[in-house]
C-alpha cells in the first residue's frame, strides 16, 4: 500500500501541473565504478534480454551510482521511433528542446539557456556548430543524464550534462537492417539505416552507416507593431514568409576493439556530412510608418553543407596490482560552409536591393587524456586524471549589400584558438552498506586568442571544483535511497562572445538600418565565466522490472551572470555612434527547481494483470536575476515547468505493441536586461507509435509525430528610453510526420 501511494503522489503531482496554466558516474560498488569499457574481459557468454516497457539494465546503473546519473538505453530510444535526438530528449525528465515541433533545437536541463548543459558524445564535449540532430538514433547506443557535475565528466555543466554513448559491440553479434518511409504534408521523407557486429578472436567490431533524404515546407507570420509613449502607432507591419527545404545526410562510424592479455585497444572513427537547401519567398505589408516600407516582395536562397570527420582511440592497460590506466585521444576536423542570396522588389515588381552572405567556418581540434584508477582496502576506489584540448577555428564571412562590402575594413577572416588544461581527482568511497560517498576536486584552465585584419583578443580563466554526492540507502528499505550533493560548477564564454570583431544589424529586413531595435553586435574579450554553486538532494524507490518513482530537488546560485547589453556608442567602424550589442558580467541570479519521475506498470497501482506500462515525468521550474526588475526575472527562456505523460500497451492477443507520449509546456514570458521581453505561447507535442512483430527477426513500427499540430507563438518586445515600444510577434505553422519503418535482423 505504501508503494502504491507514493506512486500515486508522484503521478499526481506531475500531472497536476498542467493546469496552472490551462493552456556517468561510477556506482557505489567499486567492482561496478568502471564503464563498459575498463572492465575486465568477460568470462561469461552474454544473452540478449529483451523487457517491454521498462530498461532493467538502464535502471540498474542508475540505482548503483553514487551521483545522480539516469541511464536510458535502447529501449527508450527505439520505442517512439523517432528521426532526430532532440525528438528523443523532450522525453526525458528536465530536459526541453528550444524552437517548434519538427525542426529540432538545442537541448536544455532544467530550462536554463545555451551553454548551461554540457553536450557530450562518448565522454567528449562537442565540437562548436554541431547538432545533436546530426546524430541518427540508430547509431546511438544509451543517453546517459547527470544532474550534478563530477570531478571526471568535467564541470562546465550548471544544468548537468548529457552523454551521447555510441554503438558498442560488447561481442554481441548483431545484424540489424531498418528502412523508414514518412512525410509531412506529402512530402517525402527517407531513412535507411545498417548497423552489423561480430567478433574475430580477439577482435570486436561494430559498423554502422545511415542515409537519410527530407523534404520539408514551412509557413510562418511576423508582425510588427511600435508605437510612442502615449501609445500611438508608429510603425506597423506584416511580413509573410514561405518556404520549401531540401535535406540530404548520411552518417557513418565503426568501433573497433581488440583484446591482448591485460591491454585493451580501440578506434573509433566516424564521419557525417548533411547539405541543404531552402528557397522561399516574403511580401511585407505596411499599414503604419514615417518611412516607406523598404520592399514588397522578396525572394532567397539558402544553401548549407556541413562535415564532420572524427577519429578516436583509447589503451586501457590493467596492472598486475589490479590498477587501471586509460590513455585517450582523439582528433576531429569539421567545417560549415552557408551562403544566403536575399532579393528584394518594390511594388511594382522592380528591383531595389540584393543582399548576399557567404560563410565557411572550419574548426580542428585534438584532445588527449589520461585516467589511473585504483582500487584500495575494498573501500576506496581513487581516480585521477588529466585532460588536454586544443582548438583551432578559421571564420571567413562576407557581407555583400547591393554589391558593397559590408564592414570590409575589419577583414574577412577570423582566426580563433582555445586551449584547454584539466586536472582532477575523486575518490569513490563505500563506507558501509547504507553509505556510499564519492569526493572529487577538479582545476580547469582555458586560454583563448582570435586575430583579424584589425582586432586581436586575448583571454584567460581558470576555475577550482570541488564536488561532493552521497547515496544512502535506507535501513530496512532495500528498494529506497536518498542522494545529496554539493557541487561548484561554471560556464564559460564561448568564442564568439568573447571575439570583439563587430557584426552589423543586417538592415532588418522590415526596418532601417541600426535602431534600438536591432543593434550591431560585438564581443567582450573582458568576460568572466560564470561561477555556481549547486544543491542536489533526490529520493528515489525503485520497482519491480525497472520501475522507479523519484523526486529531485536542485537549487544553484550563479555568480558573473552574462547578458547582452544594449547601449548608444562611439564605435572604431562608424564615424556617428551606432547601437550596440555586447555580452557583460552583470551580477547574479538563482536558480531552483523538483523534479519528479515515475515509470511503472499498471500492476504496480492496483491489481490487474493489464500489459500497460506508464511514463510520466514533471518538472517545476523557478529563477530569478538579480539586476532585472520583475516580474518575470528569469533566467533566458526557462519554462515554469513541463510535463511528460507516455504510456505503452503490449496486446496479448496480437503481437503489436501500441504508446503514446504527451509534451506540455506551458506559456511564459521572460524579462531580460535591456529592457527587452520574451514571449513564448503553449507548446503541446503529442506523439505515438505501433509495433506488429512477424517474429524475433521482423516488425513493422508505425510513428506519428507532432500527432496534433498547432501553430508555435512567440514574441520579443523592446522598450525603448522615450517610453515607446516595439513588438515582433511570430507565428509558424508546424506539421504532422508521419514515418513507417522496417526493422530486420539478420
Amino acid at each position: 500500500m505504501r508503494q502504491r501511494a507514493l506512486l500515486l503522489t508522484t503521478v499526481a503531482l506531475s500531472m497536476g501541473a498542467m493546469p496552472v496554466c490551462a493552456q556517468s558516474q561510477p556506482a557505489t560498488s567499486p567492482a561496478s565504478q568502471s564503464s563498459a569499457q575498463d572492465r575486465p574481459p568477460a568470462t561469461e557468454k552474454l544473452e540478449r534480454v529483451e523487457v517491454i516497457g521498462a530498461d532493467v539494465d538502464s535502471t540498474d546503473e542508475r540505482r548503483r551510482s553514487t551521483a545522480s546519473k539516469m541511464v536510458y538505453g535502447r529501449d527508450e530510444i527505439d520505442r517512439m521511433g523517432d528521426s532526430t535526438l532532440g525528438e528523443i530528449l523532450k522525453r526525458l525528465p528536465g530536459v526541453t528542446v528550444s524552437g517548434r515541433p519538427g525542426r529540432g533545437g538545442a537541448p536544455r536541463m532544467r530550462g536554463l539557456g545555451s551553454g548551461y548543459t554540457q553536450i557530450l558524445i562518448d565522454g567528449e564535449r562537442l565540437p562548436r556548430g554541431f547538432s545533436l540532430d546530426s546524430i541518427e538514433p540508430d547509431q546511438v547506443e544509451r543517453i546517459e543524464l547527470i544532474r550534478a557535475p563530477t570531478a571526471e565528466t568535467g564541470a562546465r555543466a550548471i544544468a548537468g550534462t548529457i552523454n551521447i554513448v555510441m554503438r558498442e559491440n560488447l561481442r554481441r553479434k548483431q545484424n540489424d537492417l531498418r528502412v523508414s518511409l514518412g512525410g509531412e504534408q506529402s512530402r517525402p521523407r527517407t531513412t535507411a539505416s545498417w548497423t552489423y557486429a561480430d567478433n574475430a578472436g580477439k577482435l570486436d567490431y561494430t559498423l554502422t552507416a545511415t542515409a537519410r533524404r527530407s523534404e520539408h515546407a514551412d509557413e510562418s507570420l511576423l508582425h510588427t507593431l511600435g508605437v510612442d509613449a502615449a501609445g500611438t502607432p508608429t510603425l506597423e507591419q506584416s511580413l509573410q514568409t514561405r518556404s520549401r527545404t531540401w535535406h540530404d545526410g548520411a552518417f557513418v562510424s565503426s568501433r573497433l576493439r581488440w583484446q591482448e592479455g591485460r591491454d585493451r585497444f580501440e578506434l573509433q572513427p566516424y564521419l557525417t556530412a548533411s547539405k541543404a537547401r531552402t528557397v522561399g519567398d516574403m511580401q511585407l505589408q505596411q499599414t503604419v510608418g514615417a518611412a516607406a516600407a523598404p520592399f514588397a516582395t522578396g525572394s532567397y536562397v539558402a544553401d548549407n553543407r556541413n562535415t564532420l570527420g572524427r577519429l578516436s582511440g583509447s589503451w586501457l592497460h590493467y596492472t598486475d596490482d589490479g590498477a587501471r590506466l586509460l590513455l585517450r585521444f582523439g582528433s576531429s576536423l569539421a567545417q560549415s560552409d552557408a551562403s544566403t542570396l536575399t532579393k528584394q522588389f518594390d511594388t511594382t515588381g522592380v528591383f531595389t536591393r540584393d543582399r548576399y552572405d557567404d560563410a565557411t567556418q572550419r574548426d580542428t581540434s585534438f584532445n588527449q587524456s589520461g585516467k589511473y584508477s585504483r582500487l584500495l582496502a575494498d573501500r576506496h576506489s581513487l581516480v585521477a586524471g588529466w585532460e588536454l584540448q586544443i582548438n583551432q577555428r578559421t571564420d571567413r564571412h562576407t557581407t555583400l549589400d547591393n554589391g558593397q562590402l559590408e564592414l570590409g575594413e575589419f577583414g574577412d577572416n577570423v582566426q580563433a584558438a582555445t586551449r584547454r588544461i584539466a586536472a582532477y581527482a575523486q575518490d569513490e568511497w563505500e563506507a558501509d552498506a547504507q553509505f556510499a560517498f564519492n569526493a572529487g576536486l577538479r582545476w580547469e584552465g582555458i586560454a583563448t586568442s582570435s586575430s583579424s585584419a584589425q582586432l586581436a583578443v586575448r583571454n584567460a580563466s581558470s576555475v577550482l571544483t570541488p564536488l561532493l554526492h552521497m547515496v544512502w540507502k535506507l535501513p530496512d528499505r532495500a528498494r529506497d535511497q536518498l542522494r545529496l550533493s554539493l557541487t561548484r560548477s561554471y560556464r564559460t564564454p564561448t568564442t564568439g562572445q568573447l571575439i570583439a570583431r563587430p557584426t552589423l544589424s543586417s538592415l532588418y529586413p522590415t526596418e532601417g538600418p541600426n535602431q534600438p531595435t536591432s543593434p550591431d553586435r560585438a564581443g567582450n574579450p573582458q568576460l568572466k565565466p560564470e561561477i555556481a554553486k549547486g544543491l542536489e538532494m533526490a529520493l528515489e524507490h525503485y520497482l519491480e522490472a525497472g520501475g522507479i518513482v523519484s523526486a529531485n530537488a536542485f537549487a544553484r546560485r550563479i555568480d558573473n551572470l552574462i547578458r547582452n547589453v544594449r547601449s548608444l556608442q562611439s564605435v572604431s567602424w562608424s564615424p556617428v555612434e551606432r547601437w550596440v550589442s555586447q555580452p557583460q558580467n552583470i551580477g547574479g541570479a538563482l536558480a531552483a527547481g523538483l523534479e519528479l519521475e515515475a515509470k511503472f506498470r499498471a500492476a504496480d497501482l492496483w491489481d490487474t494483470s493489464l500489459p500497460l506500462t506508464m511514463r510520466t515525468n514533471g518538472s517545476l521550474l523557478w529563477s530569478r536575476v538579480d539586476q532585472v526588475p520583475g516580474p518575470d526575472n528569469r533566467l533566458d527562456q526557462q519554462p515554469r515547468y513541463t510535463v511528460n505523460l507516455g504510456f505503452d500497451y503490449a496486446a496479448r492477443t496480437l503481437p503489436m505493441t501500441v504508446g503514446a507520449n504527451l509534451n506540455f509546456t506551458p506559456s511564459f514570458t521572460v524579462r531580460q536586461l535591456d529592457s527587452q521581453i520574451y514571449d513564448q505561447g503553449v507548446k503541446r507535442v503529442l506523439d505515438a507509435y505501433a509495433v506488429w512483430r512477424f517474429g524475433p527477426q521482423a516488425q513493422l513500427r508505425l510513428s506519428l509525430s507532432n500527432a496534433a499540430p498547432r501553430d508555435f507563438d512567440s514574441a520579443t518586445t523592446v522598450l525603448l528610453d522615450d517610453g515607446g515600444s516595439q513588438r515582433r510577434d511570430t507565428r509558424a505553422r508546424t506539421y504532422m510526420i508521419t514515418t513507417l519503418r522496417l526493422e530486420l535482423r539478420f
